[in-house]
C-alpha cells in the first residue's frame, strides 16, 4: 500500500516537541516494516520547511538548513515515492474549490488531496483528518487514534 504524506504529520514526526511525535514516528516504523511505500508531493516539503522554522509555533524552531537537510533526505528516501502537480491534478484542484466552496485557508490541502488523488494515493498519513474529509476517497491514519 503507498500512504501519501501530509505536512502535519511530518511535522509531527520530526519535531519531538509535537504532542503527537512518538505515535507519528510508531506509525511510520510500522508502515515501513510492512513493506509499505510512501509517497511524498513537493509542495508538502515547502510547507514543512516553513513550519519547522517558524519560532511562534516551536519553543525550538529548526535551523533552516537543518530544515533543508530533512526535507532532502525525506525526499530521496529509498521508500519514499516522489509525485507531483499534472494539469489533471489542476482541474481536479480547481473542481474541488468551486464544488466545496471552499476558500482561501483550504488551498493547500486541496492542491495536496487532488496531487494524491490524480497518482492513485488513497491513504493518507494526517494529524488533521478533517482537511481531506470533504473530498471523499481517502482512508487517513491519524497518529495517536485507533487503526
Amino acid at each position: 500500500m503507498i500512504h501519501g504524506l501530509d505536512t502535519g504529520f511530518l511535522v509531527a514526526a520530526e519535531v519531538a516537541e509535537h504532542a503527537a511525535h512518538a505515535h507519528a514516528r510508531a506509525i511510520l516504523s510500522e508502515r515501513v516494516a510492512a513493506g509499505d511505500q510512501l509517497a511524498i508531493a513537493p509542495q508538502v516539503l515547502v510547507e514543512f520547511i516553513h513550519i519547522v522554522t517558524d519560532g511562534r509555533r516551536f519553543s525550538t524552531p529548526l535551523p533552516i538548513s537543518d530544515a533543508i537537510r530533512l526535507a532532502e533526505q525525506w525526499w530521496s528516501a529509498r521508500e519514499m515515492r516522489q509525485v507531483f502537480p499534472s494539469d489533471g491534478t489542476m482541474r481536479q484542484f480547481l473542481d474541488w474549490l468551486r464544488r466545496h466552496a471552499l476558500g482561501r485557508k483550504r488551498l493547500l490541502d486541496t492542491l495536496l488531496a487532488a496531487t494524491y488523488s490524480e497518482a492513485g494515493i488513497s491513504s493518507l498519513l494526517t494529524t488533521n483528518p478533517g482537511d481531506f474529509a470533504v473530498f471523499g476517497g481517502f482512508a487517513c491514519v491519524v497518529p495517536g487514534s485507533a487503526p
